[in-house]
């Protein structure tokens, strides 16, 4: 069983930065694909980037692309997002996933294991 714990979230000016992390336990971390997801209030949980187990491979939503950047470190069980750029419409709760399947997915049904979420809000 694989416990995620996300944290940095908070408010943020639209045209900042802001980084999230993800801490992970309870399992093998280069085991899983990790990935972050986002849900804004009234809207369906969606894909915003995706890192393969070594780091070699990422992917990313359109909505993101050239903005925000996948990560992690394996030595230290801990998968980051760091966002630039920030627009109100980034604003969501951002969730981090592991799937332990050996290819990239974006679909959250896709994923073994969630986090809680962490609040991240633009302000325009």
């Amino acid at each position: 069983q694989v416990q995620l714990v996300e944290s940095g979230g908070g408010l943020v000016q639209a045209g900042g930065s802001l980084r999230v992390s993800c801490a992970a336990s309870g399992g093998i971390f280069r085991a899983y694909i990790m990935a972050w997801f986002r849900q804004a209030p009234g809207k369906e949980r969606e894909f915003v980037a995706a890192i393969s187990r070594y780091g070699d491979s990422t992917t990313y939503a359109d909505s993101v692309k050239g903005r925000f950047t996948i990560s992690r470190d394996n030595a230290k069980n801990t998968v980051y997002l760091q966002m630039l750029r920030l627009r109100p419409e980034d604003t969501a709760v951002y969730y981090c996933a592991a799937d332990s399947s050996y290819t990239i997915r974006t679909m959250p049904g896709d994923y073994d294991y969630w986090g809680q979420g962490t609040q991240v809000t633009v302000s325009s």
